[in-house]
């Protein structure tokens, strides 16, 4: 006889979640790195390979840290644990 799926835990779900999320913003990252190092390429003829690099390196990473905190915070919140929070600290 085949056994049920388990029902999926709230931190489970929350997980495969995020993990969704991030996988669209990497490519979102990727994306706005490429059209910065392509302004970059196409205001100075004297650019490095360097430079290239590092602006790729920064705004693909800066990007994709700052995404991925907003989306923490917003799955935080709608995940209740912000509230559970509180009302600890209302407690004590």
């Amino acid at each position: 006889m085949p056994r049920p799926d388990p029902v999926p835990t709230p931190r489970h779900s929350l997980l495969v979640r995020f993990k969704r999320i991030m996988r669209w913003l990497a490519l979102l990252s990727i994306v706005i790195a490429a059209i910065a190092v392509l302004l970059v390429a196409r205001g100075d003829d004297s650019v490095r390979v360097h430079m290239l690099v590092a602006t790729a390196l920064g705004v693909g990473l800066s990007v994709l840290l700052g995404t991925g905190l907003m989306t923490l915070s917003f799955l935080s919140a709608r995940s209740g644990h912000d509230e559970q929070a509180r009302q600890i600290e209302d407690e004590q």
